[in-house]
């Protein structure tokens, strides 16, 4: 089975996240941050097939686009501040950085793990020491990930869905600006020939 290179590397970190490091169990809750971007929407889809309750922040108009792939809540960032809608999680995976990734303990009930793949090498402390904060280590495409995500599409647990594709013979500059933006939904592929 032909798998999108978007699809090699979203899932790899999302699988590890996930499965390796938060070790998201059948009934646990997750608060999956930023979750219209290429690994978040993967980790949506691979949480829900765990069997786990998904929360997750988006702009509105994402908001369609995650529930069709499997979130159960979802939280516009830009109207509620989502430590004051969510609480008691067992995991936390954030994918934005900065003052959401600190912000992101505040959810977590006691015993949580959040784990951080846009906050730099280290994770960030936590400032309660009844959590665990922890950074995924992604390898480089480990066979038996690459088959685990092969597994997971060809069940449709994960299907391909929303990356954007801009030619780079007609659009260059607003592939740029959209990149630059980080405002749109899984991967974007730049497609040059």
């Amino acid at each position: 089975m032909s798998m999108p290179p978007r699809w090699r590397f979203a899932g790899l970190t999302a699988i590890c996240t996930i499965e390796d490091t938060l070790k998201l169990k059948a009934g646990e809750t997750i608060l999956i941050q930023g979750g219209a971007g290429g690994v978040a929407s993967f980790a949506i889809q691979l949480a829900k097939h765990l069997g786990a309750r998904v929360i997750t922040t988006a702009s509105a108009s994402n908001h369609d686009y995650l529930r069709k792939i499997g979130a159960d809540q979802i939280i516009d960032y830009n109207a509620v501040d989502f430590t004051k809608v969510v609480k008691d999680c067992d995991a936390v995976f954030d994918t934005v950085g900065g003052d959401v990734a600190q912000r992101s303990f505040a959810v977590l009930k006691p015993g949580g793990r959040a784990a951080f793949i846009a906050s730099g090498a280290q994770a960030p402390k936590p400032d309660r020491s009844d959590v665990v904060a922890l950074r995924p280590k992604v390898g480089r495409e480990p066979a038996t990930i690459l088959e685990r995500i092969v597994a997971l599409v060809a069940q449709g647990a994960v299907p391909s869905t929303g990356s954007d594709a801009l030619s780079s013979q007609r659009r260059p500059v607003a592939a740029h600006r959209l990149s630059e933006s980080r405002h749109f939904r899984g991967k974007l592929v730049f497609m040059v020939r």
